[in-house]
């Protein structure tokens, strides 16, 4: 926990210094470092939902691309007899 915490505090450091490099204006920077972590957190939300349900199609397979799970019953006439 203290190593995510200090990376937090670092990155909010490191958004603030460039933020006010290109912009000069402590009232941009200081707005501009606490709205980028909140809209990353809302689209990481997002990006967390996306990427599990791409990690469920690939564990169905995916019949658009030809492939069939391990747990597809084979075809009637492949079946051995």
């Amino acid at each position: 926990m203290a190593k995510t915490l200090t990376f937090g505090i670092m990155h909010l450091g490191i958004a603030f210094s460039v933020t006010y490099a290109l912009t000069g204006s402590l009232a941009i920077s200081g707005a501009i470092t606490f709205i980028e972590p909140a809209v990353n957190t809302v689209a990481h939300y997002f990006f967390d939902k996306y990427w599990e349900r791409r990690e469920r199609r690939e564990r169905r397979g995916n019949p658009a691309r030809g492939e069939v799970s391990p747990e597809a019953p084979a075809a009637p006439h492949l079946a051995a007899a």
